[in-house]
């Protein structure tokens, strides 16, 4: 196995592949907004919508797993046509939908497509960017990536609010947006010399002795940031409506979207801040994020919850590049792609496990409740995080290097 080198001076290949990247994480965030309709067409608990949501994110962690590496053994292209018919199938399961088993099948389906595609789809940004555009082809994937996600949540809230069919349109028009990028990903060039190795093989998910403690304050940052994502991509309506008493669904999918956009951002900025500086100031960003979105819940105000989003999601977008980092600059070369699986399962865990719990907790003591034991639970993370930090420099870099960087 072996990557070609790509060449040729075209960017369509390249577009492609970002539209490609964009239009399947899109489908990933349509169901947002529209869980309170479901809730109240099919009678089911905030909590559930919880776990209808935690579905998802299980999904993507059994793709990290089992399928992490199949693209370097079968090829992008393959891999990323496959990403996209789960996502198309995961449409038609909501389309079909009559009540839970579908809403779980297409969660379940969507999870799957974003795991198989994260990682191909990054890679294949990379891989197909022409010479005048490699240096900014990471950063146009992170786009693609965190973009799709804010986008699926707009896109659904608006055509739910605005527009005919709500539990349905959106699905149609999904639909067309995959069946746009299949046409495209069956026409881009290959990058991958495939051989007959075995591509279905488990990840492991071991951490070397010698970068554990750089690796757990990496862990801890992640877990507190990604755990902010779930919950505004889980409850954001339920929130809107039983707290501040805001029925509007393009309202919720602009919140949901605010929170990706200030991810991005926060991500462009660490960038240029590094990571020394970084990930302390994302874990301070989020827990000022967190105790506006807790302000927000006890004053019911929308004003100061789309404030948290912005602040929190900034925060998430901080930490998270500073722990990926940290964590992938500070493994074994022959070990990295191992460690850096970890430490997404661990972030995709955090998407799933406290929004579960936010979502039980709900039942029993209401959501506003719920929500603030939940923002101070985060806030904790994030400070024990800075906390830990000072004895650990810029997440281990005053520790040995490991062998074989």
């Amino acid at each position: 196995m072996g990557t070609q080198p790509y060449e040729a001076d075209r960017t369509w290949p390249f577009v492609v592949a970002a539209y490609a990247f964009v239009a399947t994480m899109v489908g990933t965030t349509l169901p947002t907004p529209l869980y309170d309709l479901y809730q109240r067409w099919l009678g089911f608990s905030p909590f559930m919508a919880t776990v209808i949501f935690a579905v998802y994110a299980l999904g993507v962690i059994a793709a990290l797993l089992l399928f992490g590496h199949l693209s370097d053994a079968i090829g992008r292209r393959p891999v990323m046509l496959a990403a996209l018919v789960l996502s198309a199938a995961s449409a038609l399961c909501f389309l079909d939908a009559d009540g839970l088993p579908e809403l779980f099948a297409g969660r379940t389906l969507s999870g799957l497509s974003a795991g198989l595609v994260t990682g191909t789809a990054t890679v294949t940004v990379i891989e197909l960017a022409p010479p005048r555009l490699r240096d900014s082809a990471a950063l146009v994937a992170t786009v693609a990536n965190l973009g799709g996600l804010g986008l699926g949540s707009l896109l659904a809230g608006t055509l739910a609010q605005w527009a005919p069919a709500p539990l349905r349109l959106v699905f149609v028009v999904d639909l067309i947006l995959v069946a746009v990028a299949a046409a495209g990903v069956l026409g881009l060039p290959e990058t991958v010399r495939c051989t007959g190795r075995s591509p279905l093989r488990p990840e492991r998910l071991r951490v070397p002795r010698e970068m554990r403690s750089t690796f757990v304050a990496a862990a801890m940052a992640g877990f507190a940031g990604f755990a902010t994502l779930g919950l505004f991509t889980s409850v954001t309506p339920t929130f809107l409506l039983d707290v501040e008493g805001e029925r509007d669904l393009a309202v919720a999918g602009g919140v949901v979207f605010s929170v990706f956009a200030a991810s991005l951002g926060g991500q462009l900025l660490a960038q240029r801040l590094g990571i020394r500086r970084a990930l302390p100031s994302g874990c301070a960003v989020l827990v000022a994020g967190m105790a506006a979105i807790a302000g927000s819940l006890a004053a019911a105000s929308l004003p100061l919850l789309v404030l948290g989003a912005v602040v929190a999601g900034t925060g998430q977008g901080l930490s998270f590049y500073a722990a990926v980092r940290a964590v992938t600059e500070h493994s074994p070369a022959a070990r990295r792609a191992e460690v850096t699986s970890a430490l997404f399962v661990l972030m995709y865990l955090a998407i799933s496990i406290p929004v579960i719990g936010v979502g039980a907790l709900s039942v029993v003591v209401g959501v506003r409740t719920a929500g603030l034991v939940f923002t101070g639970c985060v806030a904790l993370l994030a400070t024990l995080t800075l906390l830990r930090l000072p004895r650990h420099g810029d997440l281990g870099a005053g520790s040995a290097a490991p062998k074989g960087r």
